[in-house]
C-alpha cells in the first residue's frame, strides 16, 4: 500500500538518526554532531557525520545521505515500505492501512505475529546449537580441521545438533507446539501416530539469517559421509530459499567495501572464504541462483561474481545463475563468472594457492558478455550453416532477457558475427520469431490449437476464430491493430512486433487474405491473386493517458513492482484520483502476496473503489499487456519516468514562489538537479 506522507513525518519525528544509525556503525561526539567509520566504504578515518538538530547523515568520503528510513534501506538493504515498517515498531506506530478491508488487516496482522513468533523459536533454537558446541568435541574439530577459528563460529553463530530424536524436546518444553513443525525445527511422523522428531540431528549447524539479522531457518552438515550431506530448513513462511542467500547479512559492509559480491554454492565456502581475507561471499541454499538472488544483491553492490566448479555439474548451475542474472544486466552493472579447476572449491584453493591467486582469478573471470556466447555456442558447430542457425536459435531467448542498453546492442552485433548475418537481418529475424510464437501463445490460450488446416471461412475477430478457420488469418499486426491498445504521446514501441511489420500467417510472406482459396485447397491455385478484404471495423477503445498505461502495465505485470525505487512509489500514491488509490491498492497486495496476474487481482478487487476504474482501463482485445519482458519494462520505466518528472515539475513552480523560505528553497535546488537526471535518462532511452 502507500504509506501517506503525514505518517512518514510523524514517524521521522520520533525516531532519533543517531540511536538508528548507532545500532549499526560506533559513533563518537564530535562538536555538535557525531561522527564514525562510514558503513558504506572503506575508510580509516571518520567521514561519516550524524546530525541530532537535522536527523540527517552525511559521508564526506563517498557522499552517502539521508534520514533515519534511508539509512536503513542503504546499510540493510530493505524495501521502502520494510524499512518504514521495522521503524514503526521500534517507537510502536502501526503502519496506516486504510485502504485494507477489516478482513485483510487481520490477516496481515495475524501473518506478521506468526512471523515474529517463528523467528523467535529459531532464535531460542539457534543459542541451543550454540551450546551444544561448546560441549561436543567431535563438532569443535570437525570445524578445526577445515580451519575454521572460534572467532569465525561466533561471527556466523554456528552450532551442532547432538543425536537422539528428541534433543529439542529440552530446549521447548512444549514439544507438541504445532509452530515447531511450522518453522521446520521438528518433523511429525507421517504414518498418523502424532510421532514427532527433531529435523536435525548429529548436524554442525548454520543459522540462516535475513537481511535484518533475523534467523529464519537452518542448513545443517554431517560429520562425516553420510547422506544427505546438507540439510536445509524447509520452506516455511518466514524462509524461502529461493530468496534467500546465507551470509548476506554478515557480509553486507564487506560487500560495500571490497565493491563486488561473490556468490559461492556452499555454507562452508562462505565460512571459510571470510576467514581466509573474502567476508564478501555469500552462498545460494542449495538450489540454483534465482533473479530474486541477484535483485537482492544488486542493492548492495553493482558487480557480482558468481564462483563454480569447473566440472559439469558446475557448468550448468552457471547457466542457471546466467538466467537469473540477465534481467538485471544493465550498462551500469557487472557481472562474472568464475570457473576453478574441478578438484578445487574456493576454500581448498585458497588454501593451496594463496588469497591473492584467488582474487587475479576473480578480476580475470568471465565476463557475462563471453558467458553467453559461450553458452549460446555449446555443442554447435560454427562452421556449418545448421551448427550456426543451432547457435543463433539458442542465444534469442537469452539476449530477449537482458534490458535494453549498450551491452544488449553490442551483443547483438557478435552474436550476428558468429552467425555470419548482418546485424539488421539478425534482429528483424529474432523479431519476427518472437512475434509468432506470441501469436501462437496468444491464440492458444483460448483454448485452440495453434495450429489446425485452414479451410475456407469468413474473418472473426482476433481471438475467436470459427472452427476450421486459419487461427491468424484475421489477425492484425500485433501491437498495432487499433483495436484495444491505445497509444499515448511519447510511447516508445508497440509489443511484440514493430507498427509496420505484417502479420503472421501460415504462408509465410503474404499476409492473411491476399490468396484466394480453390475449393478445399487452402492456399489455391498458382495466379489465384486476389486483392485484401477490407479490414474488420476496431473494436471500441479507450483513451488512456500515461498514468493510465503505467497502471495497465503494473495490472499486467505486477512484478515489476520488485524494482520500483521508493521514489517511483511515492510519486504513484501521491497522484491524483483515482491513479492514487489503484497504485495503492496494487502495491498493498503486491506486499501482502506477492505478484498477481490480473485474473488473480480482479477477483480481490470485487466491490471496491477502485473497481470500476480498473476494469475501465483492462478492457480492450489488448489491455492486458503481453509481449517480450524486456520491452514491456523499458516501456514502465519510461512512463515512470515521464510522471516523477512531471510531478516534480509541478512542485518546482509551486516552491518557485516560495524562494524566501531557505527550506522551500533547498527543496527546489534539489528538485532542479534530480529533473536534469531524469531528462537525460529519458533521452538515453530515445
Amino acid at each position: 500500500m502507500s504509506i501517506p506522507q503525514s505518517f512518514i513525518q510523524e514517524l521521522l519525528s520520533r525516531v532519533d538518526v543517531v540511536d538508528i544509525v548507532g545500532q549499526h556503525v560506533q559513533l563518537k561526539k564530535g562538536g555538535a554532531n557525531f561522527m564514525g567509520l562510514c558503513p558504506f566504504h572503506g575508510e580509516k578515518s571518520p567521514s561519516f557525520s550524524v546530525s541530532p538538530s537535522k536527523q540527517f547523515y552525511h559521508c564526506f568520503g563517498c557522499g552517502k545521505n539521508g534520514n533515519a528510513i534511508g539509512f536503513l534501506m542503504d546499510h540493510t538493504g530493505m524495501g521502502f515500505r520494510e524499512a518504514v515498517t521495522d521503524l514503526a515498531q521500534t517507537v510502536g506506530l502501526p503502519v496506516p492501512e486504510d485502504d485494507v478491508s477489516p478482513q485483510q488487516r487481520e490477516r496481515a496482522a495475524q501473518a506478521r505475529e506468526k512471523q515474529a513468533s517463528l523467528t523467535d523459536l529459531l532464535e531460542k533454537a539457534g543459542d541451543a546449537y550454540r551450546k551444544q558446541l561448546s560441549q561436543s568435541p567431535k563438532a569443535i574439530d570437525y570445524f578445526k580441521r577445515r580451519g575454521v577459528s572460534g572467532a569465525t563460529a561466533k561471527r556466523f553463530g554456528l552450532g551442532y545438533a547432538p543425536e537422539g530424536w528428541r534433543a529439542l524436546a529440552s530446549v521447548f518444553p512444549s514439544y507438541d507446539d504445532p509452530k515447531l513443525t511450522e518453522s521446520g525445527l521438528v518433523i511429525e511422523s507421517e504414518d498418523g501416530d502424532g510421532k514427532r522428531y527433531d529435523r536435525f540431528r548429529d548436524r554442525v549447524m548454520f543459522p540462516i539469517r535475513n537481511v535484518k539479522g533475523e534467523c529464519i531457518g537452518f542448513g545443517g552438515r554431517v560429520l562425516g559421509d553420510e547422506k544427505p550431506k546438507y540439510l536445509n530448513s524447509p520452506e516455511t513462511p518466514v524462509f524461502h530459499k529461493g530468496r534467500e542467500l546465507y551470509g548476506l547479512f554478515e557480509a553486507r559492509t564487506a560487500i560495500r567495501e571490497q565493491g563486488y559480491a561473490l556468490v559461492t554454492e556452499g555454507y562452508m565456502d562462505v565460512v571459510a572464504l571470510a576467514q581466509l581475507g573474502f567476508p564478501n561471499a555469500v552462498a545460494t541454499l542449495g538450489t540454483a541462483c534465482t533473479p530474486d538472488h541477484v535483485h537482492k544483491l544488486f542493492r548492495f553492490t553493482d558487480t557480482v561474481v558468481f564462483s563454480f566448479d569447473g566440472d559439469g555439474a558446475g557448468r550448468r548451475a552457471a547457466r542457471k545463475a546466467l538466467d537469473g542474472a540477465l534481467p538485471y544486466a544493465t550498462d551500469t552493472r557487472s557481472i562474472k563468472f568464475l570457473f576453478l579447476p574441478s578438484e578445487h572449491d574456493p576454500d581448498s584453493f585458497v588454501r593451496e594457492y594463496g588469497a591473492d591467486a584467488f582474487a587475479r582469478h576473480v578480476r580475470d573471470a568471465t565476463p557475462l558478455s563471453r558467458f553467453l556466447l559461450e553458452a549460446a555456442s555449446d555443442g554447435c558447430d560454427l562452421g556449418q550453416a545448421e551448427g550456426r542457425a543451432r547457435m543463433s536459435s539458442n542465444a534469442r531467448p537469452l539476449w530477449n532477457l537482458l534490458p535494453d542498453g549498450a551491452l544488449k546492442r553490442q551483443l547483438l552485433g557478435e552474436l550476428a558475427e558468429k552467425a555470419q548475418l548482418p546485424t539488421a537481418e539478425l534482429d528483424n529475424l529474432w523479431q519476427k520469431t518472437t512475434a509468432q510464437e506470441q501469436a501462437r501463445q496468444a491464440y492458444s490460450a483460448g483454448g485452440v490449437p495453434a495450429a489446425r488446416a485452414t479451410t475456407s471461412a469468413a474473418p472473426n475477430p482476433w481471438g475467436q476464430p470459427s472452427s476450421g478457420a486459419d487461427p491468424y488469418a484475421s489477425a492484425p499486426p500485433w501491437g498495432n491493430d487499433g483495436s484495444g491498445m491505445d497509444r499515448y504521446p511519447g510511447q516508445p514501441m508497440d509489443y511484440g512486433n514493430n507498427a509496420n511489420r505484417r502479420p503472421y500467417t501460415p504462408n509465410g510472406n503474404r499476409p492473411a487474405g491476399e490468396w484466394r482459396t480453390g475449393g478445399n485447397r487452402p492456399f489455391g491455385r498458382k495466379g489465384d491473386w486476389q486483392a485484401r478484404p477490407a479490414p474488420q471495423p476496431p473494436m471500441p477503445t479507450v483513451a488512456v493517458t500515461r498514468k493510465d498505461q503505467a497502471a495497465r502495465l503494473l495490472l499486467s505485470h505486477m512484478a515489476f513492482l520488485e524494482n520500483f525505487s521508493p521514489e517511483d512509489t511515492s510519486t504513484l500514491a501521491q497522484l491524483h484520483e483515482p491513479h492514487g488509490s489503484l497504485f495503492g491498492w496494487v502495491e498493498r497486495q503486491f506486499l501482502a502476496q506477492g505478484a498477481q496476474s490480473w485474473a488473480v487481482l480482479r477477483e480481490h478487487m470485487r466491490g471496491l473503489d477502485i473497481e470500476p476504474f480498473a476494469l475501465h482501463l483492462m478492457q480492450g482485445n489488448h489491455a492486458q499487456i503481453d509481449g517480450p519482458l524486456d520491452e514491456i519494462r523499458q516501456e514502465l520505466r519510461d512512463s515512470l519516468t515521464r510522471i516523477v518528472l512531471a510531478e516534480l515539475e509541478s512542485q518546482n513552480m509551486q516552491l518557485s514562489t516560495q524562494a524566501s523560505n531557505p527550506n522551500a528553497f533547498n527543496t527546489l535546488k534539489r528538485n532542479i538537479e534530480r529533473t536534469k537526471d531524469l531528462r537525460r535518462q529519458l533521452k538515453e532511452i530515445i
